[in-house]
């Protein structure tokens, strides 16, 4: 093999070299590309779940309000009708 032959393989491995180092440049950008998507896509998912707990602590806290008052009225309305019941008797003797 003469000199320049040689030269020109060599050139043809580096070039060759150069492309792949390229390609392997460019997965690992698209590779971080995606990793980042997938941090915010995470971050939102948190954002999310954290905005939906709050929700649920309200909506539940709003739930145990209403049980309550709706065992106010309940014992209310039955003091009114034995109220009523009262005055109806006494009126009936």
């Amino acid at each position: 093999m003469n000199d320049v032959s040689a030269i020109d393989a060599a050139s043809k491995r580096l070039a060759l070299a150069l492309d792949a180092l390229a390609a392997a440049v460019e997965r690992r950008r698209e590779a971080d590309r995606g990793r980042e998507a997938l941090d915010a896509q995470l971050h939102a998912l948190g954002t999310d779940r954290s905005r939906l707990a709050s929700d649920l602590d309200a909506a539940a806290a709003r739930a145990r309000g209403l049980e309550t008052a709706n065992r106010e009225v309940a014992q209310r309305l039955d003091a009114a009708i034995d109220t009523i019941r009262s005055v109806i008797s006494a009126n009936e003797r």
